[in-house]
Parts: C-alpha cells; sequence; structure tokens
C-alpha cells in the first residue's frame, strides 16, 4: 500500500526543484499522486475496506489543497504539474 523508499526518491529527484528538495508543492503532490494510485489498485481486490478507504479520502483531499496552493501561487507550476502527472483538473 504505501510507496517504497526508492520510489519516493525517484520522485523526490524528478519532481524536486532543486536537489534534495522535498518540501515543494510537486513533490507533495507527486508523493499523494502515487499514494493515491496504489489505494486504487487496493480497492479493486478489498472493496470493503472503508478503514482504507477514509485514508484515501484524506489523501486526495490534502492533494486537492496543495494543487489549489500552487494554482493561486503559480499558474505556470500548477500547469505543468498537473499535465505531467496527467491529472484531469
Amino acid at each position: 500500500m504505501s510507496i517504497t523508499a526508492e520510489r519516493k526518491a525517484a520522485l523526490i529527484k524528478d519532481y524536486g526543484t532543486k536537489d534534495g528538495d522535498t518540501g515543494s508543492p510537486e513533490v507533495q503532490v507527486a508523493i499523494l499522486s502515487e499514494r493515491i494510485a496504489n489505494l486504487t489498485e487496493h480497492f479493486k481486490t478489498h472493496g470493503k475496506d472503508n478503514h482504507s478507504r477514509r485514508g484515501l479520502l484524506k489523501l486526495v483531499s490534502q492533494r486537492r489543497q496543495l494543487l489549489d496552493y500552487l494554482k493561486k501561487s503559480s499558474e505556470e507550476r500548477y500547469a505543468t504539474l498537473i499535465g505531467r502527472l496527467g491529472l484531469r483538473r
């Protein structure tokens, strides 16, 4: 369900604005998107796992807040990020 340390490091490297950047909204959204994708796969086989579903909703809400912040602060970075992640909005 959670992502491996190697995958997380790869996401940080790909989406970070500088070396060792873990706090930028781009990195945080990329990590949240990976966790959301993993949980979505989990629900294909475990449809009645309502405790994890609550966690998924929290992750989606947190990602939405970060995307709203990024859109408000820098429209260009927002558009680039959703294009790279393949998000609808």
